[in-house]
């Protein structure tokens, strides 16, 4: 993205500015959050959404929550650094991203808890930053291994959004496209509208747009025709966790388009950090489903298109099957075939804990 989607704006005194995606593309409008409730409500409304940008708001959050706190007791600070990191863990259940970014910070505050407040509050604006240039750096990596697997020509099938405005800087599944597209292998891609909130259709279509890369929009229901009329050479998603045996939790309608990417043998690959792995669950069904709002379904461009009393089921997210998945992308290599052993070795709990300052 040109424009950051997340950013820190005004030094250690400022504040945290984001693009609300929600206006997108009709509106491209930013939102600055200055204290702790704004944060959760852009992260629980989706003005700032994809696993690894929720992790960075949710870093941003914590020192936002906590940088107006006057006191030089340690004690008296965790207190109200807890109060705050738990809250923010309300706001989401899926995307373990956010879950990580929480508990890297409050280790770095236990890690500093000798300092002075002031102290510590520097140390948490640091790791705030360091979490989004981490975030920018494995982005550019993940996009660079993943052009790898993408033969030149290619047309790629993509859902949901997991470009520069689901990250800190240049995405994950879109970041192999884009990195493709810069190696000179003349990309063409399908969109998938990602029924009921139409993050492709409103996200990665202008997204693709603004890169210049040749991009149709279908509705989700196409996916099967598409590809049964041989358009389609490979699958790129995102991830918003992944078990350790390589299961992983996407927006809801990616696992049934694995099915249809395995019946048509389209290979289907998953592009994430190492932070969206959760090494401490064994498999998919462990992985929480968030559940929102019946509005979201009942509802289309502010009009009713559902009767009322009509009763609505709308899980955010599914799992894809591990078995499903020809490979995950991550910023530090490929994992072909994921299983628990082949996640683990690339995957060390050394890179996936949050405790390296202690």
């Amino acid at each position: 993205m040109a424009i950051p989607t997340i950013e820190w704006e005004g030094g250690k005194e400022g504040r945290m500015k984001i693009i609300d995606q929600t206006l997108l593309p009709q509106e491209f409008k930013f939102i600055y959050c200055d204290d702790v409730q704004t944060v959760w409500q852009a992260i629980k409304e989706l003005k700032v959404r994809g696993a690894p940008a929720i992790g960075i708001a949710a870093a941003m959050g914590t020192y936002v929550g906590v940088k107006g706190l006057n006191t030089n007791n340690f004690e008296e600070f965790w207190k109200k650094l807890k109060e705050v990191t738990d809250y923010l863990r309300t706001s989401r259940p899926t995307a373990v991203n956010l879950f990580w970014a929480l508990q890297r910070m409050e280790y770095a505050a236990q890690a500093y808890s000798h300092e002075p407040v002031e102290t510590i509050k520097e140390m948490l604006f640091e790791e705030a930053t360091e979490i989004l240039e981490e975030d920018k750096d494995s982005s550019r990596a993940i996009g660079r291994f993943g052009a790898e697997l993408i033969p030149k020509g290619s047309t790629v099938m993509t859902y949901c959004n997991a470009g520069g405005l689901a990250t800190g800087g240049y995405g994950t599944a879109l970041a192999v496209i884009y990195a493709a597209q810069e190696a000179g292998k003349d990309i063409k891609v399908y969109a998938c509208e990602t029924r009921p909130l139409l993050q492709g259709a409103r996200l990665t279509s202008w997204e693709l747009l603004h890169h210049g890369l040749d991009v149709t929009l279908i509705c989700d229901n196409m996916v099967a025709h598409v590809m049964a009329e041989g358009r389609v050479d490979l699958v790129v998603v995102g991830a918003d966790r992944i078990a350790v045996n390589g299961d992983a939790a996407n927006k809801i309608g990616s696992y049934g388009l694995s099915i249809v990417a395995k019946e048509h043998g389209v290979p289907f690959y998953v592009a994430a950090p190492l932070s969206t792995f959760d090494l401490k669950i064994p498999s998919g069904s462990h992985i929480p489903i968030e559940e929102r709002s019946p509005h979201e379904v009942t509802t289309f461009g502010g009009q009713r298109i559902a009767p009322e009393g009509v009763k609505v089921y709308n899980p955010a997210f599914d799992v894809i099957p591990a078995r499903l998945i020809t490979a995950i992308i991550t910023e530090k290599g490929v994992i072909k075939k994921p299983n628990p052993n082949r996640v683990r070795k690339l995957v060390k709990e050394e890179s996936y804990t949050v405790d390296r300052k202690q």
